[in-house]
């Protein structure tokens, strides 16, 4: 439910633009009555059109296709772009705006005007088959177009029934409409339009475009001639807000007007179009997001310089503003990682398409779940996981799924399984592709890598399933037999894993042959500030990532073991490589910390001088001018100015 949420809110948006880019296109079509502005408000229209169908609001959707074929007539030269079609169509949008508020205040697409909009939009659209739109080409006055009573015309002047010009007998009908009624020149356009349909208008008394703008009273008269008679005539014009109708013969004294103050009238109207509303969403360029990440990243840093000085000097009125500082700090922080967050269904929603065409191409039958779609993640981590995501999802679909015939031989359902989900894992957003397919052929992996000249065939032999399976990450390592659009042409696994690398991520493997398969993708929700252990080693300081570390341990000289050409400890029954990191900081390490690190199931120690403790840094990357350095995820700058490596476990690991 909370989804559906996420999509009103996001529709109700979208749909308010749409409706103010046609509101906007329509009053320049009363200016200027091109193709581009005509083509402009057809896709707006369209656009609200699909979007309430897909949302179930079919009210909204009824109203937004009848204005989309209107235009379309329009567009195709069978409607000449009038005022009364103008008016119409601006109480279109006015009823979409309030429906609009509706949806958003937790209520229906039901409007009171979609039916009597939806029937003025048919007139228009039948009054293009005759190239006549409603009230278009009617006279307004019997002589000099002129219907306003101020200019003397007595309308019982007009000829009598009995003076008909053989179309039939001529009446004048009275109409009232609803007092307070917020549309009223809408609903006398209405009832204009059904007279010309069943007859032919001689007059309006007031004109037809002092009806338009609605400047009458609560009623108006017409002179009609028509051969269908006085029940045909009243129930034509009868409708919603239409208060009454009478009609007598032409030569009848006309029915005495209803007295009513035209400043109310006219601030009523005023007040349904004028109606403000509180701006709730803005777009904001993604750079300029960025230019304020740095910023914030620029105060956690001098946050941490402010803190040493504060402990150098203990000054009590310091310490309490910069504490307040660096709480406001911390906020800032937080609010604004969480406005870089973007949910995973931004890249999710886009591979349902993918499963469906990589299927479809290899013939097989694929039902694809995604699950956790609301999972967040940083920008900077979004934008690299795309990809990786994507070859996945080609590679679960081509080389995991079986065909149906092979499936069903195996005892499997025809159709297989492919299933994505995302969930947060303590400081961590684990994505998962599982499929049940046949799952990775050690053997013949094992085959390749001895065919490649990676391992000779008895160390291959010698090689754990696990270890096998790691083979798949290798550089140009694939076992297609053939190179089509989707696999085969040695650019695997090992881009992938490069890729989620970089977002200081990781990428297991587990699969049973027969069974199935799971890629397993661990990544941090953010890249820019991160928690980190400050050691120094040989005498340099760098730092650990938190997340990174197991625990930190006093190193035991006689619990150091030689393996060939590496180092091992038993630590707690379990065997750990040691890594000295002599060549990264020089000289020979002879500490006496051990900090055992740990990336997914893998575990090593490093040995270190001292442990400084914990601290909040922002992560750079390195810059493009050193280029790459193994071991090194990027540098951070602490309180002091010191530039300090951060380690990347990943790699080392």
């Amino acid at each position: 439910m909370a989804d559906m949420e996420d999509y009103k809110e996001l529709f109700v948006v979208e749909s308010r633009e749409s409706n103010e880019t046609i509101a906007q296109a329509i009053l320049n079509l009363e200016e200027c009555n091109d193709r581009e502005t005509i083509d402009e408000i057809f896709r707006s229209a369209h656009t609200i059109k699909g979007a309430s169908a897909s949302m179930g609001f079919m009210n909204l959707e009824k109203l937004c296709h009848t204005m989309e074929d209107v235009f379309d007539l329009i567009r195709n030269d069978k409607i000449v772009v009038s005022a009364p079609l103008i008016d119409v169509l601006l109480g279109c949008t006015d009823e979409i705006e309030d429906l609009l508020d509706s949806i958003e205040g937790g209520g229906t697409d039901q409007g009171e005007n979609i039916e009597d909009l939806v029937t003025a939009l048919e007139n228009c659209k039948a009054s293009g088959d005759r190239d006549d739109p409603p009230g278009a080409g009617a006279p307004e006055t019997e002589e000099d177009g002129s219907g306003d009573p101020e200019d003397g015309e007595d309308p019982g002047d007009e000829p009598s029934a009995g003076e008909a010009s053989g179309n039939g007998a001529r009446y004048r009908v009275t109409v009232s409409i609803v007092s307070g009624s917020s549309m009223k020149d809408v609903r006398a356009m209405i009832a204009l339009s059904n007279l010309d349909e069943i007859g032919t208008i001689i007059s309006t008394t007031p004109s037809v475009e002092a009806i338009e703008d609605g400047q009458f009273e609560d009623s108006f008269e017409t002179i009609i001639e028509s051969e269908v008679g006085t029940e045909a005539i009243q129930a034509a014009v009868s409708g919603t807000d239409i208060a009454g109708v009478e009609v007598a013969p032409a030569d009848a004294p006309p029915a005495p007007p209803k007295k009513k103050e035209k400043k109310e009238t006219k601030k009523q109207k005023s007040d349904h179009r004028g109606k403000t509303r509180e701006i709730k969403n803005i777009r904001v360029d993604i750079h300029l997001l960025d230019q304020m990440m740095n910023l914030v990243e620029d105060l956690v840093i001098n946050r941490g310089r402010l803190k040493q000085i504060a402990q150098k000097h203990q000054i009590k009125e310091f310490d309490e503003a910069l504490s307040m500082v660096g709480r406001s700090v911390a906020d800032l922080q937080n609010l604004m990682m969480h406005i870089r967050m973007i949910p995973l269904s931004h890249i999710f929603n886009r591979l349902p398409r993918v499963v469906r065409d990589v299927a479809q191409q290899e013939e097989k039958e694929v039902d694809f779940i995604i699950e956790g779609g609301e999972t967040e993640l940083d920008r900077s981590v979004m934008d690299g996981l795309n990809d990786p995501l994507l070859h996945l999802i080609r590679n679960a679909v081509d080389h995991g799924i079986e065909l149906p015939e092979d499936r069903k031989a195996a005892g499997k359902p025809e159709k297989g399984v492919l299933r994505l989900s995302a969930k947060r894992d303590r400081d961590n957003v684990v994505i998962r592709i599982e499929d049940d397919g046949a799952g990775v052929d050690v053997e013949r992996v094992r085959a390749k890598a001895v065919s490649r000249g990676l391992y000779s065939e008895e160390d291959a032999a010698s090689l754990s399933e696990e270890q096998v399976v790691d083979l798949l990450f290798s550089p140009g390592f694939s076992t297609a037999e053939t190179i089509t659009d989707i696999s085969g042409r040695g650019v695997g696994l090992d881009v992938v894993k490069a890729a989620i690398e970089s977002m200081k991520g990781s990428i297991n493997v587990r699969s049973v042959e027969g069974k199935g398969t799971c890629f397993e993708l661990v990544l941090p929700p953010t890249m820019a500030i991160v928690e980190v252990m400050m050691v120094r080693i040989n005498g340099r300081r760098c730092a650990i990532p938190i997340s990174n570390v197991v625990e930190v341990a006093i190193l035991k000289t006689e619990a150091v073991h030689r393996v060939g050409t590496s180092q091992v400890i038993l630590l707690r029954d379990e065997v750990l490589p040691i890594h000295l990191l002599d060549d990264m900081f020089g000289g020979s390490n002879h500490g006496e910390v051990l900090v055992v690190l740990q990336n997914s199931s893998k575990k090593c120690g490093i040995v270190a001088d001292v442990v400084e403790g914990q601290q909040e840094v922002v992560v750079k990357p390195l810059s493009t001018l050193i280029g790459s350095c193994p071991g090194v995820g990027g540098v951070t700058i602490p309180g002091d100015g010191e530039v300090v490596p951060v380690l990347d476990v990943n790699t080392m690991i």
